[in-house]
């Protein structure tokens, strides 16, 4: 993977006069391994290439909608590397072509295979029984978070970043957040936006950064993955104002939490706070068809 001679935009947000707020368009980054799952993917492959593999073979785990698998398989398909999903659902095994993300993936060339959330809670034990089964193969943990990720997330911070005073991320593994930290300048706060209910999140982040400059707060809005009426209120009217499209699992939470602390005065007057939009937009498409199965609103 070569990094993307492009330039990744940071365009201002509307947010009155209390702070400065800007965005960093990684969803730009590539059309099919999008926002923070290139970075968290980028030292994975090329360390796992220069070893130059007799057999390379991509193995990870994912759920239904997952970005990340989305991403995995737009990497192999990009060099010819095959690949297999552990998706979480043992039921999604007859009825995954309903599905765009699994759709995504498999026609992308990635193998899946299905297991019970019992067995997808024991993923060490499936990753041994993976690596004896295919002992050339590079196993990515869920998410991709490992400290080959965190390494490439620092990619993301350059002379763009270097001037704001807070720096934003939604938080799912933890892996971005973990490399925003480890990298950034010594006078940035980094703000960790939680979007799943885990109390071992902190501690798991604290064994990938040897810093203190981060927190975390909760955006998880009833639990990961669920979308509740103004979740969408909010995105829509987002993208009308701002042109930006958000994802309603990660970046929208985020962003909704984001305006909502700056109204209570979290960030103090007049700083410069950077919000990183992590890609994740390839899951509107299965949100809406849920969505639309419970007569709501659909994200536009």
């Amino acid at each position: 993977m070569n990094i993307p001679d492009i330039h990744i935009p940071v365009v201002e947000i509307p947010a009155g006069k209390k702070v400065q707020l800007f965005m960093k368009r990684e969803d730009l980054i590539h059309p099919g391994i999008s926002g923070n799952k290139y970075w968290k993917l980028f030292y994975n492959i090329n360390h796992y290439l220069d070893r130059k593999p007799v057999k390379p073979y991509l193995i990870t785990f994912g759920g239904a909608f997952s970005n990340h698998i989305a991403a995995v398989a737009a990497v192999a398909k990009q060099f010819g590397i095959p690949a297999l999903g552990i998706i979480r659902g043992e039921e999604l095994h007859d009825r995954w072509q309903d599905n765009p993300t699994l759709t995504f993936a498999a026609r992308n060339g990635m193998d899946l295979k299905f297991v019970t959330r019992e067995q997808y809670r024991n993923k060490d034990h499936i990753t041994v029984s993976l690596q004896a089964e295919f002992p050339g193969a590079l196993v990515i943990p869920e998410g991709g978070t490992n400290a080959d990720a965190v390494r490439g997330v620092g990619l993301m911070l350059n002379n763009q970043t270097k001037d704001f005073d807070y720096l934003c991320t939604a938080v799912g593994t933890g892996g971005t957040l973990a490399g925003i930290s480890s990298f950034c300048e010594d006078h940035q706060q980094v703000v960790g936006f939680t979007v799943v209910s885990d109390s071992s999140l902190e501690g798991k982040i604290r064994e990938l950064t040897s810093k203190n400059n981060f927190s975390l707060i909760d955006s998880a809005f009833g639990g990961y993955g669920k979308i509740k009426d103004e979740n969408i209120r909010f995105i829509n009217d987002f993208k009308s104002r701002c042109g930006i499209p958000l994802d309603p699992v990660y970046t929208g939470k985020m962003m909704q939490k984001v305006f909502e602390l700056t109204e209570q005065g979290y960030f103090p007057e007049n700083s410069r706070v950077l919000c990183f939009h992590t890609g994740g937009l390839q899951g509107v498409e299965g949100a809406n068809l849920l969505l639309k199965k419970q007569n709501r609103n659909l994200i536009i």
